[in-house]
């Protein structure tokens, strides 16, 4: 059996490649990175496209992901949470928005910075939300003529 010393050098190498390619690949899509940072809230009329995971982005960079969606009985809105990472200070007086990362694209929440001195508090909530655009509904507009203009 002196084949046996090779055939253990070999799976132990396919075992070693397996969990570096599992190690990547959660570094690569941020699985794996800790949520270190500290929460934000905001909340939306609507809130399509966009589950929990669902990055945060600022200047199109990766700075958080969403935590938590719940529909608020009182407003009817959907109220979401967020987090930040930490050392990322966002101005007091930024907006939020659901973006649309192109026709065929997913959503993600975006964060449009203000100009304020002051920055939010871990805790806080973003009050100037925007919701995401239904593209079925903007079409629909389109076709059927009820743009708005000359009405």
């Amino acid at each position: 059996m002196s084949h046996s010393s090779t055939e253990i050098l070999v799976g132990g190498a396919v075992l070693a490649a397996a969990i570096g390619f599992v190690v990547y690949t959660g570094q690569t899509t941020g699985f794996a990175t800790s949520t270190a940072g500290y929460p934000l809230s905001a909340s939306f009329r609507s809130i399509e496209g966009v589950n929990v995971g669902t990055d945060v982005r600022l200047a199109g960079v990766k700075i958080g992901t969403v935590t938590d969606i719940a529909l608020n009985p009182q407003t009817f809105r959907a109220d979401t949470t967020f987090s930040v990472a930490n050392g990322i200070e966002i101005p007091d007086d930024s907006a939020v928005i659901v973006s649309s990362e192109g026709l065929l694209g997913g959503n993600f929440v975006e964060i449009m910075p203000g100009g304020s001195p002051f920055n939010l508090e871990p805790g806080s909530e973003i009050e100037d939300t925007q919701s995401s655009v239904s593209l079925v509904s903007l079409l629909l507009k389109f076709v059927s003529g009820n743009g708005g203009e000359g009405q």
